[in-house]
């Protein structure tokens, strides 16, 4: 080191220093592989979380890099399991939304009316109250198993009420059921014993991943088994009860025109 710092070094006078009287001369340790992420050169700071979700941690640490200042050229980025998991939420997001509107034209195109189908698709949040009720009881994290888990209880609360309404409108036009409460509560009755089956076969396949808790390798199927158990609660009471009721009430004029479609059109009679 001593025969470093006693390098001459030229002046633009023409004179000469010593390096060591210029430059603090010293040992210090480089990294032996430099890596780079597109022309830049990058250095993976890795932590782990421990008695917290990645999202709320994830979501401080990013706090804290937006209002730490970094030398010129220097800044900071958040990678690794977050942001994929991240990326993974918005994609699920984008085909929900897609799956909402399919299930809306599925729903117009089994009841062949639009008001029905209003009906049915804006009661269907409600069968969700159930799973985030459950989601917030076990931690109130947002998982994309969570997401999963509503999704599943959307489509099961939607096949449940295009079934159920669907069973109204054959009672009225095949069975001689005239409109009002006795053709609702039938037709409750009826659907009782399927949608009750449905809803135990999946609750109860779904308990041991409850039971056991958020344990390594279930980080998915945990949140996503409380959901749908949650869900499936309320999306049953809501088949049984309230979608019965909203038919009683705003099902009429559509019944009659259903009817009337049905009707069988009498021998020499212009169609």
């Amino acid at each position: 080191m001593t025969a470093i710092r006693n390098l001459p070094i030229d002046t633009p006078d023409g004179g000469h220093v010593l390096l060591g009287q210029v430059a603090h001369v010293q040992i210090k340790p480089l990294p032996n592989v430099i890596h780079h992420e597109g022309t830049s050169r990058s250095i993976d700071v890795l932590a782990g979380v421990d008695g917290r979700d990645l999202g709320s941690v994830a979501g401080e640490v990013k706090e804290t890099l937006e209002t730490t200042r970094f030398p010129l050229g220097y800044h900071a980025e958040l990678l690794g399991e977050y942001t994929e998991r991240q990326k993974a939420q918005n994609r699920l997001l984008v085909y929900g939304i897609g799956a909402a509107i399919a299930i809306f034209l599925l729903l117009q195109a089994s009841f062949r009316s639009f008001r029905l189908a209003t009906l049915s698709f804006v009661t269907l949040p409600v069968a969700l109250v159930g799973g985030a009720l459950a989601a917030w009881i076990g931690g109130g994290v947002l998982s994309l198993g969570s997401l999963v888990g509503f999704y599943t209880v959307f489509g099961i609360a939607a096949r449940n009420g295009i079934l159920m309404i669907n069973h109204f409108q054959h009672l009225e036009a095949y069975e001689g059921e005239v409109f009002g409460p006795e053709l609702v509560v039938r037709g409750a009755k009826e659907r009782l014993s399927p949608i009750l089956m449905t809803t135990l076969a999946t609750g109860l396949a779904l308990v041991p991943l409850v039971v056991e808790g958020d344990i390594p390798g279930h980080e998915i199927e945990h949140p996503l088994a409380i959901v749908v158990v949650g869900g499936l609660v309320t999306s049953t009471l809501l088949n049984l009860f309230v979608l019965p009721s909203l038919y009683l009430r705003f099902g009429k004029r559509r019944s009659e025109a259903f009817a009337t479609s049905l009707a069988p059109v009498p021998v020499g009679q212009p169609v």
